[in-house]
């Protein structure tokens, strides 16, 4: 592979090695005591931190911050690693931190695995191969994440806690327990709808019978005790004259996946 490709204006520290093939772009910044495989790449204004070891053909996004130091009371700038494998894709603000010297001293990252926007990965973690962090994913320190898993969109996982192989954990979901290998877990919630957005339709110009005539819509589609396409037939019955009403019908008769009622 060819010699490093590093942008004039991006940073790279004296004592940071880099392989063959590795790409640093504009803003870039390769910390102390970082070792970057081939064909890893930085993108403008990503970060690494160290001491880490980064293995092959990683991609790094914008803002991400790979290795800082751990968010931890007890940590008083002690060496302490982050280990991360091959192929693994930290997409823009991912943040993973480095361990502690009470949790063993090096967080790891194994192998394809996807971070996207926002994730994080706390101190001290144990993260497997091939994993999906989803937008907003977050771990505690300690926990370890076994191959295959997905963590679903702003889902928190508590220090100490497993989550094991092939394990889905869906979106919203607070963890504090394991996570058996092969299960699925979701937080039990429930989505309603309180009815027309009064308020900000006055405020982009609605008039008041334009207004009244969604909230009746939506009081037969909602509190009453018909089914939705019986309240469909009610309010075309009822409410033929309005265009915002048609509207809405429209967009209920075309839903796939049901309303939020």
């Amino acid at each position: 592979m060819s010699a490093p490709e590093i942008h004039p204006q991006a940073i790279v520290a004296k004592s940071a090695r880099l392989a063959a093939g590795v790409k640093v772009g504009a803003f870039a910044v390769v910390g102390e005591e970082v070792e970057l495989g081939e064909g890893c790449v930085l993108h403008a204004h990503a970060l690494v931190g160290g001491p880490a070891k980064y293995g092959r053909n990683n991609i790094f996004y914008p803002f991400c911050s790979i290795g800082g130091d751990p968010q931890d009371y007890t940590y008083q700038g002690e060496r302490t690693e982050l280990a991360v494998g091959d192929g693994n894709t930290f997409r823009e603000y991912v943040t993973v931190n480095r361990g502690t010297k009470k949790g063993g001293g090096v967080t790891r990252v194994g192998d394809k695995n996807f971070f996207l926007a926002y994730s994080h990965v706390g101190h001290d973690d144990q993260i497997g191969s091939n994993t999906l962090f989803v937008n907003g994913a977050t771990l505690a320190g300690h926990v370890a994440v076994e191959d295959f898993a997905t963590i679903g969109s702003f889902s928190v996982v508590h220090q100490f806690c497993r989550v094991g192989r092939h394990a889905y954990v869906g979106a919203c979901t607070v963890i504090v327990q394991d996570v058996p290998p092969f299960s699925r877990v979701v937080t039990e919630r429930e989505t309603k709808s309180f009815g027309v957005n009064s308020i900000g339709l006055e405020r982009k110009g609605f008039s008041k019978e334009r207004v009244e005539a969604l909230s009746r819509a939506f009081r037969l589609l909602s509190r009453s005790k018909m089914n939705t396409t019986q309240a469909l037939a009610e309010i075309r019955a009822k409410l033929a004259d309005s265009a915002d009403v048609q509207e809405l019908i429209r967009f209920i008769e075309a839903a796939e996946r049901g309303i939020v009622k």
